[in-house]
């Protein structure tokens, strides 16, 4: 049997075949940042799952609440550790939202990376981030571990048929990843990048809570890497202010590539006078010498890819199609 390997979004497709994903995997479905509003899309999420040939199970405090969080703190990190010390073989966020950043000084590091060497497969995005780069600052000394950016059980797999249902590409890539044959993504970039080839560690995620890990001990510290990022609801401006923080930080010198995701759903100003995201963009690539691609299909929108955060990687571009590959695990 051919095994595709590739999530190739400049064709639309993942290039798999549905049988290969077919594999039964025991999927936890947890909420440890916002509350869920509604159960509705989480019962949906449940339900799509199972029929991708996932055993489904979801944590008992997954709908809790407590003002805008899944429960109190104390509730959403028992969830966390809980999650960890069952070891599915997957753990899929229900949502992101805000939440994480209370938890990071109370999480025991070394059980979340205990599940990943037993096999869990931490996958989510958005306020996730801040527990997928956290894990690398606080496990220096162990090599091979590494979560999933990517899809939200809510967000993706629960999100209504009358507003776009389950993206195909971001389903299929999932499901390659998560049986372990997905070793690559591509996507179409912008012209003048044709070249590059560059090898480093896979890390990155939402902008905004990258940033806020600055000066903390759960900002892992990765110098020749290739660095992904995306944000939502942030104007270009705002954008371009955290990109500028990370350069006069060091941070962007010190990789080997920046990866642009998707900026979504931020509104324009009359202030703007001309200035958009591509202005922003251009206004930090003066400002290093390290090169900043874009296209790359992840963010809050609902086609992404999953990325293995933590991962050797080698990214590579050929004209103005770009590949970003790492070994099969």
């Amino acid at each position: 049997m051919t095994r595709h390997t590739l999530c190739d979004t400049t064709e639309g497709t993942c290039g798999h075949t549905d049988a290969e994903h077919q594999k039964m995997s025991m999927v936890t479905l947890f909420t440890p940042a916002g509350v869920v509003a509604k159960a509705a899309p989480l019962k949906l999420a449940a339900k799509r799952l199972k029929a991708l040939g996932y055993e489904v199970s979801i944590d008992a405090d997954a709908l809790a609440k407590h003002q805008r969080f899944a429960g109190d703190d104390a509730t959403r990190l028992a969830a966390l550790h809980r999650v960890a010390e069952q070891a599915p073989s997957i753990a899929l966020a229900t949502r992101g939202g805000y939440g994480m950043t209370r938890l990071l000084d109370g999480i025991d590091w070394a059980l979340i990376a205990r599940s990943v060497e037993q096999g869990t497969r931490w996958v989510g995005q958005s306020d996730l981030t801040s527990l997928q780069l956290g894990l690398l600052a606080h496990t220096k000394s162990a090599a091979g571990l590494h979560t999933w950016a990517g899809p939200l059980a809510c967000d993706d797999f629960g999100r209504a048929e009358s507003d776009g249902g389950v993206d195909d590409v971001t389903q299929d890539c999932f499901t390659e990843a998560m049986d372990g044959a997905l070793e690559a993504v591509g996507f179409r970039t912008e012209a003048g990048f044709d070249g590059v080839d560059v090898k480093g560690t896979l890390w990155g995620g939402n902008l905004c809570v990258l940033n806020s890990l600055l000066g903390t001990p759960h900002m892992p510290r990765i110098k020749g890497g290739i660095l992904f990022l995306e944000d939502v609801n942030e104007h270009p401006y705002r954008i371009e202010r955290n990109l500028l923080q990370l350069q006069q930080a060091g941070i962007l010198d010190a990789q080997k590539a920046i990866v642009l995701g998707a900026f979504s759903a931020w509104r324009k100003s009359p202030l703007d006078r001309g200035y958009t995201l591509k202005s922003a963009i251009e206004a930090v690539r003066a400002r290093t010498r390290t090169p900043i691609l874009t296209g790359l299909p992840f963010g809050h929108v609902p086609t992404k890819v999953c990325l293995p955060v933590g991962a050797k990687v080698t990214l590579a571009v050929q004209g103005r199609d770009a590949f970003m590959g790492w070994d099969h695990f």
